[in-house]
């Protein structure tokens, strides 16, 4: 069904009806009742640590013994914050997180290179998120910190770090 036929379907409908298929989706479907759940009480702070909990127990785990320290953890988040509307600003603290616990994680460690490359493509994303929002003056300090902890761990692909630091430059 096309937006178009779907629009034209909505507005024949008797708002009585159109109420019953909210309630029913709302109650089928846990993404929709998320989605509603958030819009009327959007508590982001609350999401955000969860996040952050969960990211940091991927590098740090409190129930088992070895890290699993995957990425697509914290990427799962970022993307459905993003489909949920959550503050950009939130967004961004959450993806320079990830980054951050990384790097500490990384200390002292023998990683492969592929851990290195999704940190990089990470750092990508950030930089760029944090900079299409306008948000570049309140994090700076940041994502200086974290390219200075690339060059100074030595980090692979660290020309990488500094082209990406010299794109928003």
């Amino acid at each position: 069904m096309s937006k178009r036929q779907l629009k034209k379907y909505l507005s024949d409908l008797p708002k009585e009806a159109l109420e019953e298929q909210l309630m029913d989706l709302y109650q089928r479907f846990p993404v929709i009742k998320e989605y509603y759940d958030f819009v009327f009480n959007p508590k982001e702070d609350k999401l955000v640590q969860e996040a952050k909990a969960k990211i940091s127990n991927e590098y740090f785990p409190v129930r088992r013994k070895r890290p699993k320290a995957r990425r697509s953890v914290a990427q799962k988040y970022i993307k459905h914050f993003v489909k949920l509307g959550v503050a950009p600003h939130l967004i961004a603290d959450v993806m320079l997180y990830n980054l951050e616990t990384a790097q500490t994680y990384s200390i002292n460690r023998n990683l492969p290179d592929s851990f290195f490359k999704s940190m990089l493509n990470s750092f990508d994303q950030a930089v760029h998120f944090v900079s299409t929002h306008g948000l570049l003056g309140d994090f700076r300090p940041r994502i200086a910190k974290i390219h200075t902890q690339t060059q100074e761990g030595q980090w692979p692909l660290e020309e990488g770090f500094s082209r990406v630091l010299d794109s928003i430059d």
